[in-house]
């Protein structure tokens, strides 16, 4: 009887052929059938004669090829995949948005254990302070940009402290969380609006002094106030004297309407012999943005933007000017040598009101006008008012040439996606700061746009505990300190970027 002898290639080649498909088939079936968690299937088609590599290679290339599959997460740690479930599944909560969480955590430890280092990385190759006062020995760096590139190198060496609230009552310290702080043209007053925990927020100020020996010390004024209403913006006022007044846009909430109050700054403490100055308040339904005028010619005058609409009215006369507009006004900043309100809309346009001109209604008064693609969150106009700055909810920082209505300068990395967050400007340092929705806050050079410094929050990230900043070359009054507040949670930090600092408690590591 004759062996039937196969082709060599053929028999081969259906051998081989069927062991890849079954195997992939018992893959596949591995997956439906292994529950919640099984290890990725490993292959390995080396000739016998090829050495394995090391484990550390094999791992790495291992997960570098991993498949994704869609209701799975691959975990490179423990060599699994893991079902994904609804986030309301008690059975099984791991979710993409848990794993995104996790991953955020990871890092911003990652950055706080990098901020605690003794030394830190330049914020550009071969900065430091050394190089630089070489340089300017030299003659090979001009005296502006030698002060503006060692105020780089000391915003990277920033390192947190934890500042002390004192108050009157210190057997009732402050539990409540921070939600907004804004600081005075000399930054000896911030004024402060903290979340209540039965509901509504409270508000007061706090009062800074710098020690002889380089120390900042900080005190809650006598008197809080509460509402059950929403604090929407705030602005300090100059109306019998430099920031003698604080203007509060307040939402409405449930049978109580919103409103607009001037509250005179003396009202929060019970020490001050002052007489309480103008207090009024407007009923306006819902107020968006505040800004106050610092031009002599409407030097008494306020706007609120609101729904649709723009009211500038005059503190102490009440004369009221108003502006229809077809969006919401959130955003609002005025120029300082010419009466000229900036607003930053809902829809992304930004325009221009000269006060100058009377309201009409074909827009004709409209001086300016450009748009971003987004929401505008915040509006700044610059010493040089030929320039403005403008963020958006598309995570966009764009400088404006207002001449032409053209960008000229973006600044990127800032993050946000829906939230109202402000920006703030030192042009004395030459910064640009913004806290994005990912609780970063972040500091660019003015000038160029570069990134120097992105600092994490101390507190895990959450959209309701986004922290608040005010940043000034004096903390505390004309000798005070420079250097960066931040208020989050029921805590104040505070980033010097004095070498000399000195703190009575201890250092934040």
């Amino acid at each position: 009887m004759k062996k039937w002898k196969w082709p060599k290639d053929r028999r081969y080649g259906w051998y081989r052929g069927n062991r890849q498909r079954s195997f992939s088939d018992e893959q596949w079936h591995g997956y439906n059938d292994a529950g919640p968690s099984h290890r990725a299937p490993q292959r390995d088609n080396r000739p016998a004669h090829v050495s394995s590599p090391p484990a550390s290679s094999s791992s790495s290339n291992s997960n570098s090829g991993v498949q994704e599959l869609p209701g799975f997460y691959f975990d490179p740690e423990k060599n699994r995949y893991f079902r994904l479930l609804p986030g309301h599944n008690n059975c099984n909560p791991l979710t993409k948005d848990q794993l995104q969480e996790k991953e955020r955590e990871k890092q911003r430890h990652q950055r706080l254990a990098e901020d605690e280092k003794t030394t830190k990385k330049a914020p550009r190759t071969g900065l430091n302070t050394s190089l630089l006062l070489q340089k300017r020995h030299l003659g090979l760096l001009p005296e502006n940009s030698y002060c503006r590139l060692v105020h780089e190198v000391k915003v990277s060496g920033m390192r947190r402290h934890k500042l002390e609230i004192q108050s009157t009552d210190n057997s009732n310290p402050n539990t409540d969380n921070f939600r907004i702080i804004v600081g005075d043209s000399v930054c000896e007053r911030v004024f402060t609006v903290n979340d209540v925990s039965h509901g509504g927020c409270k508000y007061g100020i706090m009062n800074f002094s710098s020690g002889s020996r380089g120390s900042l010390s900080v005190e809650m004024c006598d008197n809080l106030y509460f509402t059950n209403r929403k604090v929407n913006s705030i602005c300090w006022a100059s109306v019998n004297y430099p920031d003698s007044h604080v203007l509060l846009c307040l939402v409405g909430a449930a049978d109580t309407p919103g409103c607009v109050s001037l509250l005179p700054a003396s009202l929060f403490s019970n020490s001050n012999p002052d007489q309480p100055g103008m207090l009024c308040s407007f009923k306006i339904s819902t107020a968006w943005s505040c800004a106050w005028c610092l031009n002599p010619q409407f030097d008494k005058s306020f706007s609120t933007g609101l729904s649709r609409r723009v009211i500038v009215k005059d503190a102490e006369t009440g004369r009221t000017q108003t502006y229809g507009v077809g969006t919401d006004v959130l955003a609002q900043h005025f120029a300082l040598r010419v009466p000229v309100l900036f607003n930053g809309c809902r829809s992304g346009e930004i325009f221009s009101i000269d006060l100058r001109q009377r309201g009409r209604r074909d827009h004709s008064w409209k001086a300016k006008r450009f748009h971003h693609e987004s929401a505008i969150t915040s509006v700044r106009v610059l010493q040089d008012e030929n320039y403005l700055l403008a963020a958006d909810m598309l995570g966009q920082i764009k400088m404006w040439d207002v001449r032409v209505t053209k960008p000229v300068l973006e600044y990127k990395g800032h993050n946000n996606e829906h939230a109202y967050l402000p920006i703030h400007v030192n042009e004395h340092e030459g910064l640009l700061l913004a806290v994005g929705q990912d609780c970063y806050t972040r500091l660019w050079s003015l000038k160029d746009g570069h990134l120097l410094r992105t600092i994490p929050s101390p507190h895990p990230a959450a959209n309701d505990m986004i922290p608040s900043v005010v940043f000034s070359s004096n903390l505390g009054g004309s000798r005070g300190l420079p250097g960066l507040l931040m208020a989050v949670r029921h805590d104040l930090y505070y980033f010097p970027y004095n070498t000399d600092y000195q703190e009575g408690g201890e250092l934040c590591l």
